[in-house]
């Protein structure tokens, strides 16, 4: 069983890396809906949509335009999670998401950074690197 390091990942904007990324992050989620009838003796569910959102948090890089500024909020982007890194035969998540939000955020002792949040629109997909 293989095991990673998180300095491998990276996150791509269509074939674009995304520069200074910290960290990252993936959720997928299942909406449910009962069907307990009379005489059961424990609740049941069904799964029925699916979903799934991101965020990526970056040290800022104004210079990154292929990158970080490419995620105007409202943009529709092909967004590309490489949690083993992007060399050939890596297995990496990607599908199509909205930018939701963009935040910057500084301190007096720190360094200017930004999270961006992605809100998927269809399928979050396993695909391997070629």
């Amino acid at each position: 069983m293989a095991t990673h390091t998180g300095s491998e990942g990276t996150v791509k904007v269509g074939a674009n890396t995304i520069a200074e990324i910290r960290s990252y992050s993936i959720e997928q989620t299942s909406d449910t809906v009962e069907d307990t009838t009379m005489g059961d003796s424990w609740r049941t569910h069904k799964t029925t949509l699916k979903a799934w959102s991101g965020t990526v948090d970056v040290f800022w890089d104004e210079t990154d335009t292929n990158g970080q500024t490419a995620l105007v909020v409202g943009a529709e982007v092909t967004a590309n999670f490489y949690p083993e890194g992007a060399t050939t035969g890596d297995a990496y998540l990607y599908g199509t998401a909205i930018v939701t939000g963009k935040t910057v955020s500084a301190s007096f002792d720190g360094m200017v950074e930004s999270t961006i949040t992605l809100q998927g629109t269809g399928a979050l997909t396993t695909g391997t690197a070629a």
